[in-house]
């Protein structure tokens, strides 16, 4: 591979750490959210999917890509309140809702979305970083979603509000101690919901990238596990919002892998490229988890830190 391959391949990651990532970034900060309360939702995968098409069917019919985005948002909150009330209710597995959660929202948005499959819908806009180049890979490369700022922004003010504000310390003191925060008078259950809620509703975010920016269409296909790996994500990260920012570039530049190499002329093991961030779930998984030591970082009501 020649030098300039070589470049072209490294501009082409770079591009694609962004533009792949960024559903990443929105589903695994939404899920950082509600684990931080104490509560897992593996239903988010459902969340993206559902999210996906009403973000795109909002903007088909309104004609505005915004107004796509504030459907996908407020259909991933409705999804992630029903999650969040009826794990609130006793002798009620969040993991058991989660996976039925996740089949539900598939399976609404494969009935509902049928009809969305051959039209085209307004995009997302693009924010231009490459102008300062003459290059049009670079300017491609540089060509940014234009809800990733909002993804990094997000990603800085929970970090900072975990520690620095009172629902920040809420959150926290749920998801690490019901009782001490059930002693202070605080509503364990409305917490955790409130928390659950805005997290779908940022995970919708995510589903409204995939539909309305890349790939930019709606199909049954659309989401590939992405919000299983979100879940992911979260561990990788060690329930750090900026940490999820880091995560979801690098399993972004791991999806744009094979595309890159594709782009010139590498197309022998596409398909085994194509795999690089499902193998890089596993390899981290397994890597970072062991029965011999404690997760740092994770909320102690969620169980995985004892």
């Amino acid at each position: 591979m020649s030098d300039n391959a070589v470049f072209d391949v490294l501009l082409a990651v770079l591009g694609g750490a962004v533009r792949v990532g960024t559903p990443f970034l929105f589903v695994s900060l939404g899920e950082c959210l509600t684990e931080k309360a104490g509560r897992i939702n593996l239903g988010l995968e459902g969340v993206l999917v559902f999210s996906a098409m009403a973000g795109f069917g909002g903007a088909y019919l309104t004609g505005s890509p915004w107004l796509g985005v504030l459907a996908a948002a407020a259909s991933g909150a409705l999804l992630a309140l029903l999650h969040g009330l009826v794990c609130s209710l006793t002798r009620v597995n969040d993991i058991a809702m989660g996976i039925a959660l996740m089949m539900l929202g598939a399976g609404l948005a494969f009935y509902l979305g049928k009809p969305l499959i051959q039209p085209q819908a307004p995009q997302i806009p693009s924010i231009a970083l490459g102008g300062w180049s003459d290059s049009a890979n670079v300017q491609a490369a540089l060509k940014i979603n234009a809800l990733f700022p909002l993804g990094v922004a997000l990603a800085v003010a929970l970090g900072w509000g975990f520690r620095n504000t009172r629902w920040g310390l809420l959150v926290r003191m749920v998801g690490d101690s019901a009782d001490a925060a059930r002693a202070l008078g605080n509503s364990v259950s409305g917490i955790r919901i409130a928390a659950t809620t805005a997290g779908g509703a940022i995970a919708g975010l995510g589903g409204a990238s995939l539909s309305l920016y890349y790939p930019g269409s709606w199909n049954e296909g659309l989401s590939s596990g992405q919000g299983l790996i979100a879940v992911a994500l979260v561990i990788f990260a060690r329930w750090s919002p900026v940490r999820c920012l880091g995560a979801a570039l690098l399993f972004g530049g791991a999806g744009a892998l094979g595309p890159a190499l594709q782009g010139v002329g590498v197309s022998g093991y596409y398909h085994l490229f194509n795999a690089v961030p499902y193998v890089l779930t596993l390899a981290i998984l397994v890597a970072t988890c062991s029965p011999r030591r404690s997760i740092k970082g994770a909320p102690l009501e969620l169980g995985v830190s004892r």
